[in-house]
Protein backbone atom coordinates (compact mmCIF):
# COMPACT_ATOMS: atom_id res chain seq x y z
CA UNK A 1 0.00 0.00 0.00
CA UNK A 2 2.95 2.35 0.59
CA UNK A 3 2.19 5.99 1.39
CA UNK A 4 -1.30 5.82 -0.16
CA UNK A 5 -4.52 4.11 0.83
CA UNK A 6 -6.45 1.92 -1.61
CA UNK A 7 -9.33 4.43 -1.42
CA UNK A 8 -9.21 7.97 -0.03
CA UNK A 9 -10.62 8.93 3.35
CA UNK A 10 -12.94 11.79 2.42
CA UNK A 11 -14.57 12.26 5.82
CA UNK A 12 -14.03 15.86 6.86
CA UNK A 13 -13.51 17.66 10.14
CA UNK A 14 -15.21 21.04 9.73
CA UNK A 15 -16.14 24.01 11.89
CA UNK A 16 -17.54 27.54 11.71
CA UNK A 17 -17.37 30.53 14.02
CA UNK A 18 -17.60 34.29 14.16
CA UNK A 19 -17.44 37.42 16.26
CA UNK A 20 -18.14 41.07 15.50
CA UNK A 21 -14.99 41.37 13.34
CA UNK A 22 -14.73 38.18 11.30
CA UNK A 23 -16.45 34.94 10.47
CA UNK A 24 -14.59 31.78 9.52
CA UNK A 25 -15.06 28.28 8.22
CA UNK A 26 -12.56 25.43 8.04
CA UNK A 27 -12.29 21.85 6.91
CA UNK A 28 -9.61 19.16 6.83
CA UNK A 29 -9.45 15.78 5.12
CA UNK A 30 -6.97 12.90 5.26
CA UNK A 31 -7.45 11.97 1.60
CA UNK A 32 -5.22 9.30 0.07
CA UNK A 33 -2.48 9.47 2.70
CA UNK A 34 -2.16 6.61 5.19
CA UNK A 35 -2.08 9.07 8.10
CA UNK A 36 -3.38 12.57 8.83
CA UNK A 37 -0.51 14.90 9.68
CA UNK A 38 -2.20 18.31 9.30
CA UNK A 39 -3.36 20.40 12.25
CA UNK A 40 -4.95 23.81 12.62
CA UNK A 41 -5.96 26.52 15.08
CA UNK A 42 -8.90 28.91 14.73
CA UNK A 43 -9.40 31.41 17.54
CA UNK A 44 -11.51 34.41 16.56
CA UNK A 45 -11.11 35.74 20.12
CA UNK A 46 -7.46 35.18 21.01
CA UNK A 47 -7.95 38.26 23.16
CA UNK A 48 -10.45 41.13 23.16
CA UNK A 49 -9.13 42.66 19.91
CA UNK A 50 -7.14 39.84 18.27
CA UNK A 51 -8.07 36.87 16.09
CA UNK A 52 -5.66 34.01 15.28
CA UNK A 53 -5.82 31.40 12.51
CA UNK A 54 -3.13 28.87 11.59
CA UNK A 55 -2.54 25.81 9.42
CA UNK A 56 0.22 23.33 10.22
CA UNK A 57 1.28 20.67 7.70
CA UNK A 58 3.30 17.92 9.38
CA UNK A 59 5.84 15.61 7.78
CA UNK A 60 7.40 12.50 9.27
CA UNK A 61 4.53 12.30 11.77
CA UNK A 62 1.75 14.37 13.28
CA UNK A 63 3.31 15.32 16.62
CA UNK A 64 4.97 18.61 15.60
CA UNK A 65 1.95 19.99 13.76
CA UNK A 66 -0.27 19.17 16.74
CA UNK A 67 2.26 20.72 19.12
CA UNK A 68 2.17 23.95 17.11
CA UNK A 69 -1.63 23.96 17.01
CA UNK A 70 -1.65 23.60 20.78
CA UNK A 71 1.04 26.13 21.70
CA UNK A 72 2.02 28.67 19.04
CA UNK A 73 -0.89 31.06 19.56
CA UNK A 74 -0.37 30.95 23.33
CA UNK A 75 3.23 32.00 22.89
CA UNK A 76 2.10 34.96 20.77
CA UNK A 77 -0.01 36.15 23.69
CA UNK A 78 2.50 35.71 26.51
CA UNK A 79 5.57 37.08 24.73
CA UNK A 80 6.76 40.35 26.23
CA UNK A 81 6.81 41.93 22.75
CA UNK A 82 3.03 41.57 22.59
CA UNK A 83 2.70 43.19 26.01
CA UNK A 84 4.65 46.20 24.71
CA UNK A 85 2.42 46.45 21.61
CA UNK A 86 4.81 44.87 19.08
CA UNK A 87 2.57 42.09 17.81
CA UNK A 88 4.66 41.19 14.71
CA UNK A 89 7.75 40.66 16.87
CA UNK A 90 5.73 38.47 19.23
CA UNK A 91 4.51 36.32 16.32
CA UNK A 92 8.06 36.07 14.98
CA UNK A 93 9.45 34.91 18.33
CA UNK A 94 6.62 32.41 18.82
CA UNK A 95 7.75 30.48 15.73
CA UNK A 96 11.33 30.14 16.99
CA UNK A 97 10.07 29.33 20.47
CA UNK A 98 8.40 26.15 19.21
CA UNK A 99 11.80 24.51 18.52
CA UNK A 100 13.04 25.46 21.98
CA UNK A 101 9.95 24.07 23.69
CA UNK A 102 10.18 20.70 21.92
CA UNK A 103 13.60 19.90 23.39
CA UNK A 104 14.36 18.15 26.66
CA UNK A 105 12.32 15.88 28.89
CA UNK A 106 9.17 17.98 28.73
CA UNK A 107 9.24 18.39 24.95
CA UNK A 108 9.81 14.67 24.50
CA UNK A 109 6.92 13.82 26.81
CA UNK A 110 4.43 16.05 25.04
CA UNK A 111 5.51 15.01 21.54
CA UNK A 112 5.12 11.39 22.63
CA UNK A 113 1.61 12.14 23.84
CA UNK A 114 0.73 13.84 20.56
CA UNK A 115 2.34 11.23 18.33
CA UNK A 116 1.24 7.86 17.06
CA UNK A 117 -0.14 5.04 19.17
CA UNK A 118 3.17 3.22 19.52
CA UNK A 119 4.79 6.34 20.91
CA UNK A 120 1.93 6.79 23.37
CA UNK A 121 2.57 3.29 24.74
CA UNK A 122 6.23 4.16 25.05
CA UNK A 123 5.26 7.29 26.96
CA UNK A 124 3.07 5.29 29.34
CA UNK A 125 5.94 2.94 30.11
CA UNK A 126 8.28 5.86 30.67
CA UNK A 127 5.72 7.41 33.03
CA UNK A 128 5.86 4.34 35.24
CA UNK A 129 9.59 4.85 35.67
CA UNK A 130 9.46 8.63 36.01
CA UNK A 131 6.31 10.56 36.79
CA UNK A 132 6.22 14.29 36.01
CA UNK A 133 5.11 16.83 38.58
CA UNK A 134 1.35 17.27 38.53
CA UNK A 135 -0.35 20.46 37.45
CA UNK A 136 2.35 21.64 35.07
CA UNK A 137 0.70 20.77 31.75
CA UNK A 138 -0.58 24.29 31.17
CA UNK A 139 2.52 26.12 32.41
CA UNK A 140 3.56 28.23 29.44
CA UNK A 141 6.45 30.05 31.03
CA UNK A 142 10.19 29.51 31.16
CA UNK A 143 10.05 26.06 32.76
CA UNK A 144 10.17 24.35 29.38
CA UNK A 145 13.32 22.32 28.85
CA UNK A 146 14.44 22.45 32.49
CA UNK A 147 12.81 19.26 33.78
CA UNK A 148 15.00 16.31 34.66
CA UNK A 149 14.17 12.83 33.49
CA UNK A 150 15.16 9.98 31.17
CA UNK A 151 15.06 12.29 28.13
CA UNK A 152 16.53 15.50 29.52
CA UNK A 153 19.01 15.63 26.63
CA UNK A 154 16.38 15.12 23.93
CA UNK A 155 17.54 17.39 21.04
CA UNK A 156 14.07 17.84 19.57
CA UNK A 157 12.05 15.96 16.96
CA UNK A 158 13.34 14.69 13.62
CA UNK A 159 9.83 15.15 12.23
CA UNK A 160 8.58 18.64 11.44
CA UNK A 161 5.77 20.91 10.30
CA UNK A 162 5.10 23.99 8.24
CA UNK A 163 3.34 26.90 9.94
CA UNK A 164 1.30 29.60 8.25
CA UNK A 165 -0.66 31.89 10.54
CA UNK A 166 -2.78 35.02 10.19
CA UNK A 167 -3.25 37.35 13.15
CA UNK A 168 -5.84 40.14 12.93
CA UNK A 169 -5.85 43.02 15.40
CA UNK A 170 -8.17 45.95 14.65
CA UNK A 171 -7.44 46.78 10.98
CA UNK A 172 -3.99 45.18 10.99
CA UNK A 173 -3.36 41.77 9.42
CA UNK A 174 -0.08 40.00 10.15
CA UNK A 175 0.79 36.86 8.21
CA UNK A 176 3.76 34.72 9.29
CA UNK A 177 4.93 31.71 7.34
CA UNK A 178 7.61 29.04 7.49
CA UNK A 179 7.31 26.35 4.82
CA UNK A 180 5.08 25.81 1.80
CA UNK A 181 1.62 26.35 3.27
CA UNK A 182 0.18 29.63 2.00
CA UNK A 183 -2.03 32.58 2.88
CA UNK A 184 -3.86 34.50 0.14
CA UNK A 185 -6.05 37.60 0.44
CA UNK A 186 -8.89 38.54 -1.90
CA UNK A 187 -9.01 42.27 -2.57
CA UNK A 188 -11.83 43.21 -4.97
CA UNK A 189 -11.71 39.65 -6.27
CA UNK A 190 -7.98 39.78 -7.00
CA UNK A 191 -5.73 37.23 -5.26
CA UNK A 192 -2.56 38.45 -3.56
CA UNK A 193 -0.11 36.07 -1.91
CA UNK A 194 0.72 37.08 1.63
CA UNK A 195 3.37 34.39 2.05
CA UNK A 196 6.25 32.82 0.16
CA UNK A 197 6.37 29.06 -0.51
CA UNK A 198 9.76 28.22 1.02
CA UNK A 199 11.34 25.78 -1.41
CA UNK A 200 15.04 24.77 -1.46
CA UNK A 201 15.60 26.02 -5.02
CA UNK A 202 14.74 29.64 -4.16
CA UNK A 203 17.94 31.67 -4.41
CA UNK A 204 17.93 33.03 -0.85
CA UNK A 205 16.91 29.69 0.65
CA UNK A 206 19.56 27.75 -1.26
CA UNK A 207 22.24 30.24 -0.22
CA UNK A 208 21.38 29.75 3.46
CA UNK A 209 21.32 25.96 3.08
CA UNK A 210 24.76 25.87 1.44
CA UNK A 211 26.28 28.34 3.91
CA UNK A 212 25.09 26.15 6.79
CA UNK A 213 26.77 23.07 5.32
CA UNK A 214 23.78 21.51 3.60
CA UNK A 215 23.05 20.77 -0.04
CA UNK A 216 20.12 20.69 -2.43
CA UNK A 217 19.52 17.81 -4.84
CA UNK A 218 16.39 17.16 -6.90
CA UNK A 219 14.70 20.09 -5.15
CA UNK A 220 15.20 18.59 -1.69
CA UNK A 221 17.28 19.69 1.29
CA UNK A 222 20.06 17.14 1.80
CA UNK A 223 18.14 14.96 -0.64
CA UNK A 224 15.19 14.47 1.71
CA UNK A 225 13.06 17.49 2.70
CA UNK A 226 11.18 19.30 -0.11
CA UNK A 227 10.80 22.55 1.82
CA UNK A 228 13.44 24.84 3.28
CA UNK A 229 11.76 26.25 6.41
CA UNK A 230 9.91 24.30 9.06
CA UNK A 231 9.38 23.91 12.77
CA UNK A 232 11.08 20.76 14.04
CA UNK A 233 13.44 18.75 11.76
CA UNK A 234 16.11 19.22 14.39
CA UNK A 235 18.69 17.04 12.64
CA UNK A 236 18.93 19.85 10.07
CA UNK A 237 19.53 22.51 12.76
CA UNK A 238 22.72 21.19 14.34
CA UNK A 239 25.33 23.78 13.29
CA UNK A 240 26.44 25.05 16.70
CA UNK A 241 28.16 28.18 15.39
CA UNK A 242 25.08 29.50 13.62
CA UNK A 243 21.91 31.09 15.07
CA UNK A 244 18.49 29.50 14.49
CA UNK A 245 17.81 31.84 11.55
CA UNK A 246 20.88 30.59 9.62
CA UNK A 247 20.51 26.81 9.99
CA UNK A 248 20.10 24.47 7.01
CA UNK A 249 16.38 24.45 7.76
CA UNK A 250 15.01 27.27 9.89
CA UNK A 251 11.77 27.96 11.71
CA UNK A 252 12.25 31.70 11.10
CA UNK A 253 9.01 33.03 9.61
CA UNK A 254 8.67 35.61 6.89
CA UNK A 255 6.23 38.30 7.96
CA UNK A 256 3.85 40.40 5.92
CA UNK A 257 1.81 43.19 7.51
CA UNK A 258 -1.23 44.63 5.74
CA UNK A 259 -3.56 47.44 6.75
CA UNK A 260 -7.00 46.12 5.90
CA UNK A 261 -9.41 48.23 3.89
CA UNK A 262 -13.01 48.04 2.71
CA UNK A 263 -11.75 46.35 -0.46
CA UNK A 264 -10.52 43.28 1.45
CA UNK A 265 -13.05 40.45 1.40
CA UNK A 266 -11.43 37.33 2.87
CA UNK A 267 -8.22 35.38 3.33
CA UNK A 268 -7.58 31.72 2.62
CA UNK A 269 -5.01 29.75 4.60
CA UNK A 270 -4.25 26.27 3.31
CA UNK A 271 -1.56 23.63 3.25
CA UNK A 272 0.18 22.68 0.01
CA UNK A 273 -2.31 19.90 -0.66
CA UNK A 274 -4.57 22.68 -1.96
CA UNK A 275 -1.97 24.85 -3.70
CA UNK A 276 -0.51 21.86 -5.56
CA UNK A 277 -3.88 21.56 -7.30
CA UNK A 278 -5.00 25.18 -7.77
CA UNK A 279 -3.39 28.60 -8.15
CA UNK A 280 -4.07 31.39 -5.67
CA UNK A 281 -6.40 33.14 -8.10
CA UNK A 282 -8.25 29.92 -8.88
CA UNK A 283 -8.91 29.37 -5.18
CA UNK A 284 -10.14 32.96 -4.72
CA UNK A 285 -12.41 32.60 -7.75
CA UNK A 286 -13.73 29.27 -6.41
CA UNK A 287 -14.52 30.80 -3.01
CA UNK A 288 -16.24 33.81 -4.61
CA UNK A 289 -18.41 31.54 -6.75
CA UNK A 290 -19.55 29.33 -3.87
CA UNK A 291 -20.11 32.19 -1.44
CA UNK A 292 -23.09 33.05 -3.65
CA UNK A 293 -24.82 29.74 -2.87
CA UNK A 294 -23.46 28.55 0.49
CA UNK A 295 -24.42 30.01 3.86
CA UNK A 296 -21.64 28.34 5.85
CA UNK A 297 -17.99 28.99 5.07
CA UNK A 298 -17.15 25.42 6.10
CA UNK A 299 -19.37 24.19 3.25
CA UNK A 300 -17.27 26.24 0.82
CA UNK A 301 -14.14 24.68 2.35
CA UNK A 302 -15.56 21.17 1.95
CA UNK A 303 -16.39 21.81 -1.69
CA UNK A 304 -12.83 23.03 -2.23
CA UNK A 305 -11.44 19.81 -0.75
CA UNK A 306 -13.75 17.70 -2.91
CA UNK A 307 -12.63 19.68 -5.96
CA UNK A 308 -8.94 19.04 -5.20
CA UNK A 309 -8.91 15.37 -4.17
CA UNK A 310 -7.55 13.14 -6.94
CA UNK A 311 -9.71 10.38 -8.46
CA UNK A 312 -6.78 7.93 -8.30
CA UNK A 313 -3.73 7.66 -6.07
CA UNK A 314 -0.40 9.19 -6.98
CA UNK A 315 0.51 12.78 -7.84
CA UNK A 316 -1.41 15.97 -7.17
CA UNK A 317 -4.55 15.79 -5.09
CA UNK A 318 -3.35 12.93 -2.90
CA UNK A 319 -1.99 14.88 0.07
CA UNK A 320 -3.68 15.70 3.37
CA UNK A 321 -5.70 18.88 2.90
CA UNK A 322 -6.64 21.66 5.32
CA UNK A 323 -8.19 25.03 4.50
CA UNK A 324 -9.45 27.99 6.54
CA UNK A 325 -11.48 30.86 5.05
CA UNK A 326 -11.69 34.04 7.12
CA UNK A 327 -14.18 36.65 5.92
CA UNK A 328 -13.92 40.23 7.12
CA UNK A 329 -17.09 41.86 8.40
CA UNK A 330 -17.89 45.41 7.36
CA UNK A 331 -17.20 48.01 8.44
CA UNK A 332 -13.69 47.19 9.57
CA UNK A 333 -12.47 48.70 12.81
CA UNK A 334 -10.06 51.53 12.10
CA UNK A 335 -8.98 51.92 15.71
CA UNK A 336 -5.31 51.53 14.88
CA UNK A 337 -3.20 52.88 17.68
CA UNK A 338 0.26 54.33 17.50
CA UNK A 339 1.58 51.04 18.84
CA UNK A 340 0.05 49.05 15.98
CA UNK A 341 1.46 51.51 13.48
CA UNK A 342 4.85 50.98 15.05
CA UNK A 343 4.32 47.22 14.83
CA UNK A 344 3.71 47.40 11.09
CA UNK A 345 7.03 49.18 10.61
CA UNK A 346 8.78 46.61 12.79
CA UNK A 347 7.39 43.76 10.70
CA UNK A 348 8.72 45.24 7.48
CA UNK A 349 12.13 45.75 9.05
CA UNK A 350 12.18 42.09 10.08
CA UNK A 351 11.34 40.82 6.60
CA UNK A 352 14.46 40.50 4.44
CA UNK A 353 12.60 40.10 1.14
CA UNK A 354 9.53 41.81 -0.32
CA UNK A 355 6.83 39.33 -1.28
CA UNK A 356 5.47 41.54 -4.05
CA UNK A 357 6.81 44.22 -6.34
CA UNK A 358 7.11 47.97 -5.79
CA UNK A 359 3.60 48.57 -7.13
CA UNK A 360 2.03 46.03 -4.78
CA UNK A 361 -1.30 47.56 -3.64
CA UNK A 362 -1.03 45.72 -0.33
CA UNK A 363 2.00 47.69 0.78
Amino acid sequence: MGVYLSTPKTDKASADGENDRVRFGLSSMQGWRTTMEDAHAALPDLDDCTSFFGVYDGHGGKAVSKFCARHLHKQVLINEANSSGDLPASVYKAFLRMDEMMKGQRGWRELTELGDKGNKISGMLEGIIWSPKGGDAEDLGGGWGTEEGPNSNFPGPTSGSTACVAVIRNDQLIVANAGDSRCVISRKGQAYNLSTDHKPDLEGEKERILNAGGFVVAGRVNGSLNLSRAIGDMELKQNEVLPAEKQIVTAEPELKTVKLSEDDEFIVLACDGIWDCMSSQEVVDFVHKHLETEDKLSDVCEKLLNHCVAPTSGGEGCDNMTVIIVQFKKPLSSAATSSTEKSAATAEEMRPNELNGPDDPLK
